[in-house]
């Protein structure tokens, strides 16, 4: 599987039960890490949200090591990748680890006809950050993350409407290095979302994984309950179902192959 035979490569849409819906993931897998500018380039060349690179876990840890690249840097976690990550190396099995190495081992097991996505779940405290809500265009309570998903602030909103009418000033909110959860009570769904991370090289996700990470104890703790429904409301859209279990969130999704081949990053 050198760079001449190409490595394996998939495009999957994630979080997702039909074909162009849900978050675009590319899976590649290698044999050695190339370099980061390497993935870099490849992601860039995907121009997707997140490009998972996996190569075979030696450690016995798990199964296979994991990490991302936007199009512009790799980050520290990514669910939506991750899912499309299990989607694409599972076969036979009923789950598979990834050792990742900044957010531990994550786990995708089957459930149904779709997955679960198991992800540490993060600890919020409210603060104010009025340039982030100036960028949104929104009059909003903040409440950062403390522990667990870096850099990442959820910004609660009255209802749908208010999340579904945002039209941030991007090129302020990408002065801005975090990724903005902008989120309400549902209409259709108990919890409705927009994220939002220009800084990091993507305006607008459709289906962010992480994000949902970092809402499921939030809205569990206000909604009284361990379970909740989730829509995502980006142009394409993505459902999940959000459960919490002790310090994890587990995120269920089902994922769609759109294209399978070799990438050959030397031509």
């Amino acid at each position: 599987m050198s760079e001449r035979q190409g490595w394996p490569y998939w495009h999957v849409d994630a979080f997702a039960d039909r074909p162009f819906a849900g978050n675009q993931a590319a899976v590649v897998i290698v044999e050695d890490w190339p370099s980061d500018d390497t993935m870099r380039d490849v992601a860039a060349e995907n121009m997707f949200a997140e490009t998972a690179f996996l190569k075979r876990d030696e450690s016995g840890e798990a199964d296979w090591e994991l990490r991302w690249f936007t199009p512009t840097s790799e980050v520290q976690m990514c669910g939506h990748a991750t899912l499309a990550s299990g989607h694409a190396v599972l076969g036979e099995a009923e789950r598979v680890r990834f050792r990742t190495r900044a957010a531990g081992v994550l786990e995708v097991a089957r459930e149904g006809e779709g997955y679960g996505l198991s992800l540490p779940s993060s600890r919020v405290e409210e603060q104010a950050m009025p340039d982030l809500v100036a960028a949104l265009g929104v009059d909003a309570p903040c409440f950062d993350v403390v522990e667990g998903v870096e850099q990442t602030t959820i910004v609660l909103l009255t209802d749908e409407a208010a999340v579904r009418a945002i039209e941030p000033d991007m090129d302020a909110l990408g002065q801005i290095d975090r990724m903005a959860i902008c989120t309400a009570p549902g209409t259709s769904t108990d919890v409705v979302s927009r994220v939002f991370v220009p800084a990091w090289g993507v305006p607008e996700d459709p289906v962010t994984g992480s994000a949902h990470s970092v809402l499921t104890p939030f809205w569990c703790d206000r909604l009284g309950r361990e379970s909740f429904t989730a829509f995502q409301a980006s142009a394409r859209g993505g459902h999940l179902t959000c459960r919490r279990e002790g310090d994890r969130a587990i995120l269920s999704g089902n994922c769609v192959t759109i294209a399978e081949g070799r990438f050959y990053p030397r031509g």
